[in-house]
């Protein structure tokens, strides 16, 4: 095993024999609640893109070695779109403290945000499934996690907006 493998299976999380993806998506999710935390969704955003970046041309050189395409092992798109979703749902720096109160919703938003990208990332609709099954490569691979992403960070602002307007949460 060498360190690209490593990185591709977000820290061997990959390799788990039963629901790799969402392995890799739990795995992903201490790691961008404690970037979300203590630097800012902004910081989790652009790691999330500078990763894609990188994980990209290496998925790119694992397939042309390989001949596999998408292969199951590879979850570092679960992890980008973890981290995207997180960014884009609460959208604020909180102490540790205060991650966890129900005022802010941010804890609620991370478990809404796990649902709705496992959701999209499993059931891939409209065009997630689209750049799923047309796109090549490390863009096929990362595209309709990095959609799902932005779709399930988009939702969980939603859904805590609803939750908020309805007076659910005071």
């Amino acid at each position: 095993m060498n360190f690209r493998w490593f990185f591709l299976t977000a820290g061997y999380s990959g390799l788990s024999p039963k629901a790799p993806g969402t392995v890799g998506t739990l795995v992903s999710l201490p790691f961008g609640v404690a970037i979300l935390a203590y630097f800012g969704s902004q910081t989790l955003f652009l790691s999330a893109l500078l990763i894609t970046l990188i994980a990209i041309k290496a998925i790119n050189r694992h397939e042309a070695q390989s001949g596999v395409h998408d292969d199951k092992h590879i979850v570092i798109d679960e992890l980008v779109g973890m981290w995207l979703a997180l960014s884009i749902a609460p959208g604020a720096m909180f102490a540790f403290p205060d991650m966890v109160s129900y005022d802010n919703g941010l804890a609620i938003q991370i478990l809404l945000s796990f649902l709705f990208f496992r959701f999209y990332d499993i059931k891939k609709p409209s065009i997630i499934g689209r750049i799923d099954r047309e796109a090549k490569g490390g863009w096929g691979v990362m595209g309709d996690d990095i959609l799902a992403g932005f779709a399930a960070g988009i939702s969980s602002a939603l859904v805590w907006q609803m939750i908020l307007k309805s007076g659910l949460i005071n």
